[in-house]
C-alpha cells in the first residue's frame, strides 16, 4: 500500500515483485531443514471499554486506542484465492483468501495459508497459521516476513505438546523481534527501505492467538450464547463482530508518546516525520530510530461453539467495510452454503468493484465448524 502509508502521494513506486502465489509450508523451511527433509474485542487491556460496531469505527478515527473494547473473560477479479482445511479436536478449520490490487499500479500485499503449520517441528497439538503482510514503499519487507516469521516463531518455542499461553505469546514476540532484526540486516545489504504491517493468526490446539503490527485487522464473528445455534450457516440473528487487533498509527497518543521519546516528530498530517502513517511495522529501516517498532499486540481466545469465523484484512478492506458490516456480509454467504474460497473472493470483489476500494485489498476468511 506504499503510497498511502509512506506518504508518497504524488507517485507510486514500481513493484519489486509480482503478485503472491499460493503459499505452502515448503516456502518456510530453511535450506538446512529442507536438506534434512460488532461489539466486543478480545484483548488484554487493563481498562477495557465496551463499544458498538459503529462506535469502534468512530473511535479509531478519533483516537485509535479506544478501538480495543471488552475483554472476553474466557481468554487469560484480479485476485488470487485458495481454500484449505484441517480437522482436529472436534473443530474443522477452513480458510480461503483473495486479493486484488485495486487502483494501485502494483500489488504489495502477500498472504499465508497454512492449515498444517507444524513444518518439521514435532508436536501433537494442532498448529495452523494464517497471515496478511501489507507492504508499503515496496514488497520486499512483506515477502521477507512471509518467508521467515512463522519459522522464527516455531524456533522460539511455540508449544506443540502441552499448551502454555504465556510461552506461546513469548514465542510469538520473539519471532517478530527476530524477523525484524534479520529483515533490517537484509535491507541494509540490499539497499532497500520498504516496510510491512502484519496481522497473523496461530491456532494451537483449540486456542487462537492473534498478533498484529500496523493497521491490518482481525475480526471474530461470535454468536450471543453457547447454544444459540448448532451451525453458523443457519443463524437468523446477526453475529457479534469482535475486533481482535489494535491499530498502530503515529497519531494515536500511546504511539505518539513513544515516537517523541525517541526523538521523532508526528507532523500535522498525522505522519511520522511527515511521511509514515503507521507506527509499528517490519522494516522501515530509516524510521526505526524514531520509534517505529515491530513489537506486536497479542491476544488469545478459546475456540467454543460460539466462535463462527474470523476475517483478516489489510487496511484497504477496512476502509470500505465496517467490522459488523463485513461479518454480516460473510454470514449471509455462509448461510447460502457457499464455499469459503468463494466467500473470500466475493468479499474482496465487493470491496473493490462495488465499494470502490482504491488500495490493495486482501482478505482471509477462516471458518470454524464442529467436526
Amino acid at each position: 500500500m506504499g503510497a498511502k502509508k509512506a506518504g508518497l502521494v504524488a507517485m507510486e513506486k514500481p513493484n519489486h515483485k509480482h503478485a503472491s502465489d499460493s503459499f505452502s509450508s515448503e516456502d518456510l523451511i530453511s535450506p538446512v531443514k529442507k536438506a534434512k527433509k460488532s461489539e466486543e474485542t478480545v484483548c488484554d487491556t487493563k481498562d477495557p471499554k465496551i463499544l458498538s460496531g459503529a462506535e469502534d469505527e468512530k473511535q479509531e478515527i478519533a483516537g485509535g486506542e479506544e478501538a480495543i473494547a471488552a475483554v472476553d473473560n474466557r481468554a487469560a477479479e484480479e485476485d488470487s484465492s485458495s481454500c484449505v482445511s484441517q480437522e482436529k479436536k472436534g473443530f474443522l478449520v477452513e480458510a480461503g483468501v483473495a486479493e486484488d490490487k485495486g487502483a494501485r499500479h502494483t500489488m504489495e500485499d502477500v498472504w499465508v495459508l497454512l492449515p498444517d503449520a507444524s513444518l518439521d517441528f514435532p508436536g501433537k497439538l494442532r498448529c495452523a497459521h494464517f497471515a496478511i503482510y501489507d507492504g508499503h514503499g515496496g514488497r520486499l519487507a512483506a515477502e521477507f516476513a512471509k518467508k521467515h516469521l512463522h519459522l522464527n516463531v516455531l524456533s522460539a518455542g511455540l508449544p506443540r505438546e502441552l499448551l502454555d499461553v504465556k510461552v506461546a505469546k513469548k514465542a510469538i514476540l520473539e519471532g517478530f523481534r527476530k524477523t525484524d532484526e534479520l529483515l533490517l540486516q537484509e535491507s541494509v545489504s540490499g539497499g532497500w527501505q520498504d516496510g510491512a504491517t502484519a496481522v497473523c493468526v496461530w491456532i494451537i490446539d483449540q486456542k487462537v492467538f492473534i498478533a498484529n503490527i500496523g493497521d491490518a485487522k482481525a475480526v471474530l464473528a461470535r454468536s450471543s450464547t453457547a447454544n444459540e445455534l448448532e451451525n453458523h450457516t443457519e443463524a437468523c440473528n446477526p453475529l457479534k463482530a469482535i475486533l481482535l487487533t489494535r491499530e498502530h498509527k503515529a497519531i494515536y497518543p500511546q504511539e505518539r508518546s513513544r515516537i517523541q521519546k525517541s526523538g521523532g516528530v508526528v507532523s500535522s498530517n498525522g505522519r511520522l516525520q511527515g511521511r509514515l502513517e503507521v507506527s509499528r511495522a517490519f522494516g522501515d529501516r530509516q524510521f526505526k530510530k524514531f520509534g517505529v517498532t515491530a513489537t506486536p499486540d497479542i491476544h488469545a481466545f478459546e475456540l467454543t461453539e460460539r466462535e463462527n469465523f474470523m476475517i483478516l484484512g489489510c487496511d484497504g478492506l477496512w476502509e470500505v467495510f465496517g467490522t459488523s458490516d463485513a461479518v454480516g456480509f460473510v454470514q449471509k454467504l455462509l448461510k447460502e452454503g457457499l464455499p469459503v474460497s468463494t466467500i473470500s473472493r466475493r468479499l474482496v470483489k465487493e470491496a473493490v468493484k462495488e465499494r470502490s476500494c482504491k488500495d490493495n485489498c486482501t482478505a482471509i476468511v477462516i471458518v470454524f465448524k464442529r467436526g
